[in-house]
């Protein structure tokens, strides 16, 4: 409702939320300014949702914005703008702050993401995909495919076929923030594991993988998961799974940052993540809206 550039429509579901969302939800769209319609009804997945969402919307493009992330005031006309000017994109994307419950910013992906517009299938299999409150989708791409309702990590799949189809247009400014606590889906470490390579193994074929090709890609994802079990202090899971997947690392230093990291102690692998977070408060601040 803040946006410089206001939506052709809104559309809000209450996917079974067990608090007081929909009396929130009801009171705070009485001030909306343009055409809105509000869903209720019991819980049947985020996928599910999504694929509800675009068959009852209409317009060129199609946005979401799940949970509690926000956008800036100038992310849809920044999106809507870089589509309109890039006609073979199917999607356009960015970069984003990640906030904690009281708005502080405690990371930010132009840190440490490499991310690239353009042909973006090797971006996707071996080390990044869009974080999803970055996303605007085309309309007419998106449609072609919906989300896999048996899923449980609704975007990456999709990212894989319209890589296919498409171009992604990037943004490197920072125009969303994305909220961190423990439901978010990324944090289940071993999920996503197992739901990336079946997306890999599932849009394979349609990307021209072979199966040697696949086998890389799947060890890869098997290395980065023992990484991110490393950083989360589950050493035992992260070793067993570099035992099979060390080779796939991309360099020798990645390798040794990777060892460094289960020689670590656990402590001060979480004191590092907690000085890192303090300083990207220190630098960013707070996300106003």
């Amino acid at each position: 409702m803040k946006q410089t550039i206001q939506p052709r429509e809104l559309l809000v579901i209450d996917d079974g939320s067990s608090d007081d969302s929909v009396r929130v939800i009801e009171r705070t769209l009485k001030d909306c300014t343009f055409a809105c319609e509000f869903v209720t009804r019991p819980n049947r997945g985020l996928s599910a949702t999504l694929n509800e969402g675009l068959q009852r919307t209409r317009g060129e493009y199609f946005a979401y914005l799940g949970s509690d992330d926000l956008w800036l005031p100038q992310f849809l006309s920044a999106r809507a703008e870089l589509l309109a000017a890039q006609p073979k994109a199917v999607l356009a994307y960015g970069n984003a702050y990640s906030i904690d419950g009281a708005e502080r910013i405690i990371d930010c992906t132009t840190d440490w993401a490499d991310y690239v517009g353009g042909d973006v299938r090797r971006m996707l299999l071996t080390t990044l995909a869009p974080l999803s409150p970055t996303v605007v989708y085309r309309r007419s791409a998106v449609e072609r495919y919906g989300w896999n309702e048996s899923s449980a990590l609704e975007d990456y799949e999709l990212y894989l076929r319209l890589s296919v189809d498409g171009e992604f247009a990037f943004d490197p400014r920072i125009l969303s923030a994305w909220r961190q606590h423990d439901a978010n889906a990324s944090a289940n470490t071993a999920m996503m594991f197992q739901e990336k390579l079946a997306a890999q193994h599932h849009v394979g074929q349609t990307m021209n993988l072979s199966e040697k090709e696949l086998q890389h890609y799947e060890l890869l994802a098997t290395f980065r998961s023992a990484q991110a079990f490393m950083r989360q202090g589950e050493k035992k899971r992260a070793l067993e799974l570099m035992r099979g997947s060390w080779r796939a690392a991309a360099s020798n230093g990645e390798l040794t940052r990777m060892v460094a990291g289960l020689l670590t102690p656990s402590s001060l692998l979480a004191s590092r993540r907690a000085q890192r977070r303090k300083q990207a408060h220190a630098r960013y601040g707070s996300v106003e809206v």
